[in-house]
């Protein structure tokens, strides 16, 4: 077995899958590997919210679940997923979309440490990094 380190996101609120579609659909490069429901269970989760999902972005892996219980915490922007990019096209194309409904933390710029640099939370809670290296 390799080892290897994978983000993994808890949601708590029943959008795991819309989430894991969405992001599927925003970035050209992506898929699901797998998902599995929970099905009849004796934790009592909602039959069809997600026991373990493993979607991938440009070859990096990132499984999902949903809890079947609430918790008094959720996603925090200390903890974000950092996205290089080719192209300030595509950087602007995936901000647009992530940034819909969500909470833009830093708007594209040149802040000096890259070409492009975006900070955002979307809609889900998650937050993004989205970044053009300088050349």
């Amino acid at each position: 077995m390799t080892k290897r380190v994978t983000p993994f996101l808890m949601f708590q609120d029943g959008r795991a899958e819309e989430a894991i579609n969405r992001y599927v659909k925003v970035f050209g490069d992506a898929r699901v590997v797998f998902i599995t429901k929970y099905g009849s269970n004796p934790v009592g989760a909602p039959e069809d919210s997600i026991q373990q999902a493993v979607f991938e972005i440009y070859g990096q892996r990132i499984m999902v679940t949903e809890s079947p219980m609430k918790h008094p915490f959720d996603f925090t922007p200390a903890v974000s997923l950092f996205v290089d990019f080719e192209s300030e096209q595509e950087l602007d194309r995936v901000f647009a979309a992530l940034s819909e409904d969500g909470f833009v933390m830093m708007p594209p710029d040149n802040y000096g440490f890259s070409e492009k640099f975006a900070f955002i939370q979307d809609r889900f809670g998650v937050s993004w990094q989205l970044n053009l290296p300088s050349d």
